[in-house]
């Protein structure tokens, strides 16, 4: 996503617009040459990108959206590394330690850099040289780190996502937001509902699969202390909301205004017709190494219960609870299996809550032995659910054991 000082926007009164690109011929160019010099610099240091990179924007108007491409180009689709024989680290306390011995002075460090890169060219038998070393002191600085790889989107593709970054950057201040699906395919909301679980955010549900939802998502800057990282949890939602068919969404804003120096009110719509394009796969994928763990050592199981994921939704009053599995025998039968591994004492509180409300008699709950319950004010012995613990992996075998002796 884009930061706060790349963020352009207008108000129409309380109604807040960001910027949205066209695509037409001029910026289709900017589009372009700037991937063009993202490919051309690879194998390239940081530092002379960015060079390159003011030389580009020159004194054009323009130079805040050329700014927003490359920030999102070096962000979403470029890795840089730090590329050195040695580590960097190593290298620079042996120069400061020799360093010491002497008066500082220009010429002595100079000496003593060139002294440590032949020393340490002949310590390794010369598999690295003198000119590497001198290259690897600082090799790990920002400037100086090399783009070993870059992956370039067409055009089109940056474009789409400056525009759906610019519309993000509207919910770092959200205090209020409500979204409206109506009556989608339930895969689509499974697939929403499990990035609201990823993100952590706090949503009030209400509704059904058949008629559709309404959700109520608490802003950063409606907690008793406004959160940064909250208001980008929220802004991440966005690309998944685009996975499902129809919607509508209103948000409640406090803007900083950069006239008088005072918050103002804001006021944003958005809907299922907006022509934003998500760049997150519409495929499910796993909400931690700790469920894709399970699954893996599940497919090398020898049994007949069948394993699916994310299959249930399972409506409780202001909340849906999704569980992670569902395992299935031949002849019929079927239970759910929720892992709750390592998660802070509000969410805890909130997930046997709504176990204890889901009123299902065939839900397993695989409990990680790290969790502080105590402290979560957790009574285990008032949850209706089988009880499986665990320590570092949950294995196969505890869910087997329990579905046999069911």
């Amino acid at each position: 996503m884009l930061p706060t000082d790349l963020l352009i926007h207008r108000f129409n009164g309380e109604e807040i617009a960001p910027k949205r690109l066209e695509f037409d011929e001029n910026i289709m160019s900017i589009a372009q040459d700037l991937i063009t010099l993202f490919h051309g610099s690879q194998h390239g240091t940081r530092g002379e990108l960015n060079r390159q990179l003011q030389e580009l924007e020159g004194e054009e108007t323009d130079y805040r959206i050329k700014r927003g491409l490359a920030h999102l180009l070096n962000s979403s689709f470029s890795t840089f590394e730090t590329v050195s024989p040695l580590d960097p680290l190593m290298l620079r306390e042996r120069v400061f330690a020799l360093s010491a011995q002497h008066i500082p002075s220009l010429q002595t460090a100079t000496l003593t850099i060139e002294k440590i890169a032949h020393t340490l060219t002949q310590e390794l038998n010369h598999e690295v040289l003198p000119e590497q070393v001198k290259a690897g002191l600082y090799a790990d600085l920002p400037e100086n780190q090399i783009l070993t790889r870059f992956e370039a989107p067409t055009p089109e593709a940056l474009l789409h996502r400056y525009n759906l970054s610019q519309v993000q950057g509207v919910f770092y201040r959200a205090s209020h937001m409500v979204i409206n699906a109506h009556r989608n395919d339930p895969g689509q909301y499974k697939l929403l509902f499990r990035y609201m679980k990823l993100f952590q955010l706090m949503t009030y549900i209400e509704g059904d699969a058949d008629h559709g939802f309404t959700l109520t998502i608490d802003g950063p800057t409606s907690l008793f202390k406004p959160s940064t990282r909250y208001g980008l949890a929220i802004a991440k939602l966005l690309p998944a909301l685009l996975h499902v068919t129809r919607w509508s969404l209103a948000a409640q804003l406090q803007i900083n205004d950069s006239y008088s120096g005072k918050k103002r009110q804001g006021r944003f719509a958005l809907d299922s017709e907006c022509g934003l394009v998500s760049h997150y796969p519409p495929g499910k994928t796993y909400d931690s190494l700790l469920e894709e763990g399970f699954v893996d050592r599940w497919n090398k199981t020898k049994t007949e219960w069948r394993l699916e994921r994310e299959v249930d939704l399972i409506p409780i009053p202001g909340s849906v609870m999704v569980p992670d599995f569902r395992v299935v025998h031949p002849d019929g039968r079927s239970f759910l299996v929720e892992i709750v591994g390592y998660w802070r004492p509000e969410y805890l509180r909130k997930k046997f809550s709504q176990v204890r409300q889901s009123g299902r008699d065939d839900l397993i709950l695989a409990i990680s032995e790290r969790l502080n319950l105590e402290n979560a004010g957790v009574k285990i012995a008032e949850v209706p659910a089988r009880i499986i613990w665990f320590k570092d992996q949950l294995l196969p075998k505890a869910i087997l054991e329990v579905l046999n002796n069911i």
